[in-house]
């Protein structure tokens, strides 16, 4: 066996499981899930209608490319979202469809980085689990870099010294940012494409929640818009990583897409030919209705609005919580330990979250998930406000 898997710490879930196994919730409420991030709006109509009309390309191996329209209707969308120079993105060149964002993130580093013995990739810290995971199976080394109350929950990039620059093969950023909803703006990101330069290392920027946010003339911004903006439309050492998971609530047609540098997009093409994870032809032709509307994503982007309102409405006077810059989680401070909250809450209340430091790492005796909670509000308006009743309810019993 692999002797690198006895390096990987137990998924979060496992470690809530065995959390939760310890106690019993009450019979005679209902189970609300806030603990992990699967979107519970509807599927839209017209996708599902197209992935039904097709089914009969089940007969038909798909390309690990893509088909060309999905590619294009992928540029297209970039293009326009992130205010690229026209025709920089080519479909041909930057553009990759994939079997999810989870799967790419993975295989993109497998195939990225030099098995030398000092490979190195920085990570934020609490981050999203598949980052550290594939740091470590493809021989590298995690260096965490804490995400802090007091820098907007966004690295401090100035404080990592150039010996760990000089090591480091591949940058993760995630913006806006699982757990927190932080989101970098495009001076930073700036700052962190010259050093990629001055160091020579990639940057994958995930992007998964880029489109659930606040202020409908606000979007976050992304990697590839800076690197618009500095006029650098080759994209050289930059990739992003996109889903319709979260913008379009379709976590199960696992659909997204990595687009960049063309040279590390035709390498990483090379390693999909044999990792084998082509996307489904009706899949591909599922994605491409979804990327060419954005209706449903803004009436997505309403209800994620009003949940945010009336939760954060009921727990702003007992918990320390704030709405994030976007995502659709909260990021709580516990006044208790983390793992006691999530606990005590489930036994009484049948309420899960999922406690912060499970998504972060112990650096220098500090985990900055600690005496956090995660809540994500994916579950209908009603139950989020029943949660947050419910939530309120066990707080003020702790007084």
């Amino acid at each position: 066996m692999n002797s690198d898997l006895q390096r990987l710490h137990p998924y979060p879930f496992e470690k809530l499981n065995a959390l939760k196994a310890a106690v019993t919730a009450p019979a005679e409420l209902a189970h609300i899930a806030l603990s992990i991030g699967e979107p519970k709006h509807p599927a839209p109509s017209f996708v599902t209608e197209t992935l039904a009309n097709n089914l009969q390309l089940l007969s038909n191996y798909p390309s690990t490319k893509g088909l060309p329209e999905l590619r294009s209707a992928i540029a297209n969308w970039a293009s326009q979202r992130f205010q690229l120079a026209p025709g920089s993105l080519n479909p041909e060149q930057h553009v990759l469809p994939v079997s999810g964002t989870r799967e790419a993130l993975f295989a993109f580093t497998q195939a990225v980085i030099d098995r030398r013995d000092d490979a190195l990739i920085v990570t934020p810290n609490p981050f999203y689990q598949i980052y550290e995971g594939a740091a470590l199976l493809a021989g590298a080394e995690p260096h965490y870099l804490p995400c802090l109350d007091q820098h907007g929950f966004i690295p401090d990039f100035d404080q990592v010294d150039a010996a760990t620059w000089q090591r480091c093969q591949l940058l993760f950023l995630c913006s806006p940012g699982n757990p927190t909803g932080a989101v970098i703006d495009t001076s930073v990101l700036k700052k962190l494409i010259a050093l990629a330069d001055q160091y020579d290392f990639v940057i994958a920027s995930d992007e998964c929640y880029s489109e659930l946010y606040f202020d409908e003339q606000q979007p976050p911004a992304g990697l590839l818009q800076a690197c618009a903006e500095l006029g650098r439309n080759d994209f050289k050492r930059c990739a992003v990583f996109h889903s319709l998971s979260k913008r379009s609530n379709l976590p199960g047609l696992r659909s997204g897409f990595v687009a960049g540098d063309a040279d590390i997009m035709q390498a990483f093409l090379l390693y999909r030919t044999y990792h084998g994870c082509a996307l489904p032809i009706q899949h591909q032709l599922a994605s491409i209705a979804a990327w060419q509307d954005e209706a449903h994503v803004k009436q997505n982007r309403k209800l994620y609005r009003q949940k945010f309102t009336a939760v954060l409405d009921i727990l702003g006077d007992c918990l320390e919580v704030a709405k994030p810059d976007a995502g659709f989680y909260l990021w709580a401070k516990t006044p208790i330990c983390d793992k006691d909250f999530a606990q005590q809450l489930f036994a009484q209340q049948n309420v899960t979250v999922l406690p912060g430091q499970f998504l972060g790492r112990e650096v220098n005796g500090s985990n900055p998930g600690q005496q956090r909670v995660r809540m994500a509000l994916v579950a209908s308006l009603d139950e989020c406000i029943e949660a947050a009743h419910r939530i309120k309810h066990f707080v003020n019993s702790l007084k």
